[in-house]
């Protein structure tokens, strides 16, 4: 690996097609983390293959797995670090890309208002309308300032896993609506000539608004509840959380793992649904606050009930159910002894989105007074250990005979209850 500065960026670059892979630039970033990514790959079907192996570990089935998951976690661990360059770069990169679609979103305000005002002329709500949007799009483009090396504007809604929150976003959109409507009507009511009636002072009263503001402080409480259940729950061990390579617009509707969840895409939609149904109204009455149907709102209560409760419900600690003495195919029975392989079957071993080589890599096994790192072992396409459910570990002969409790910390720092086994000499 080449120095950080100087003539020794040159050999930053790829040999081929002199790509910059430094890593301080998103596309060098880009470049050095899918090489990294391509190494280790070549070197875990080697290995699975039963290529690369030294001669002289050959003859020792457990020396030749420990030095081969060594190799694996020396090249996960520079997959992660091009992985985490690439990370910081994406983010400072999301800045412009956030201000991009913000001013964009102006613009095809603009862009809608003239074409729907070429038969009916220009109206002060229009001008009202654009101006409210100008508004926001400055007060969002000073927060992606403030936030340029996190995400620009979309920081806020970043969790403190890397991921986006779903309930972050419920809120910010609810927020959003209805700052951009009551702009809507204040710029009337600034620009209001006098002895005009006073409308838009009506539009704010309590009796019309009183919905729209109970779905903003619903979308608002279930992120702040959703924020301290999870924080919560981490905190006592209920809760596995690993952080992710980078947020991406999946995170919305999926879990950590990435997998579709029910109870995430049911809160979007219901929330999406009853804010469109308030834009549509805004649209209609732009001189007045939208008056949304109670009904609707007590569906947003019930939407995010569920959202929470999933959320109360969801993970939990890794689980130990058994521990047997791992028996190759002609072995005798027999008690387990120092230097013979283990197998612990559980859940929870391999916490959502703990799945990186580097991550799994941190998987230890405490047995008594041991920390005994889970081997890699490689197959074609990923690793047969560790797994979710079944993790394969030597008894270091460090281990006094006698009955010792076997644990086991994931990934995500979280530690098994234990359980015991009795070692024999």
């Amino acid at each position: 690996m080449a120095g950080t500065g100087g003539p020794g960026d040159g050999a930053e670059r790829a040999d081929g097609g002199g790509e910059c892979r430094c890593g301080r630039c998103p596309h060098g970033a880009r470049v050095g983390h899918r090489q990294a990514v391509a190494a280790f790959v070549a070197l875990r079907e080697d290995f699975a293959a039963g290529r690369g192996v030294p001669a002289g570990l050959a003859r020792s089935a457990g020396a030749a797995r420990q030095w081969v998951s060594d190799e694996l976690t020396l090249s996960a661990r520079e997959v992660a670090r091009r992985r985490a360059a690439g990370k910081s770069a994406w983010l400072t990169a999301l800045r412009g890309r956030t201000l991009l679609a913000v001013w964009g979103a102006a613009v095809a305000l603009l862009v809608g208002q003239a074409l729907t005002a070429l038969g009916t002329g220009w109206t002060a709500s229009r001008t009202a309308g654009l101006l409210a949007a100008v508004v926001l799009a400055l007060g969002l483009s000073a927060a992606a300032w403030r936030h340029r090396a996190h995400g620009g504007a979309l920081a806020p809604l970043i969790g403190e896993d890397g991921r986006l929150s779903t309930s972050r976003t419920v809120a910010a959109g609810w927020v959003t609506a209805v700052l951009y409507a009551v702009l809507m009507v204040a710029v009337q009511q600034v620009t209001a000539a006098p002895g005009e009636p006073h409308m838009p002072l009506q539009g704010l009263a309590l009796e019309r608004s009183g919905a729209l503001l109970v779905a903003l402080a619903l979308g608002c409480a279930v992120a702040v509840l959703a924020y301290g259940l999870v924080a919560s729950r981490v905190r006592s061990g209920r809760l596995q959380k690993v952080p992710a390579e980078r947020p991406r617009a999946a995170d919305l509707l999926a879990d950590d793992a990435g997998r579709g969840s029910l109870l995430d895409v049911q809160y979007v939609l219901v929330n999406a649904a009853v804010l469109v149904c308030a834009l549509v109204r805004l649209a209609e009455w732009p001189a007045l606050l939208p008056e949304l149907p109670w009904g609707l709102v007590v569906l947003l209560a019930l939407s995010g009930a569920t959202y929470l409760a999933g959320k109360a419900v969801t993970g939990g600690r890794p689980v130990i159910l058994s521990v047997v003495r791992s028996r190759e195919l002609g072995d005798l029975a027999a008690p387990v002894r120092t230097g013979d392989d283990i197998e612990i079957r559980g859940t929870g071993f391999v916490p959502p989105g703990a799945g990186t080589p580097d991550r799994l890599a941190r998987t230890v096994v405490r047995i008594g007074d041991v920390h005994v790192p889970v081997p890699l072992v490689p197959v074609a396409g990923g690793f047969a250990n560790p797994t979710d459910g079944v993790l394969t570990v030597p008894v270091p002969v460090d281990v006094e005979p006698g009955r010792v409790e076997v644990r086991v910390v994931t990934a995500a720092g979280v530690e098994t209850a234990g359980y015991p086994v009795d070692v024999v000499d």
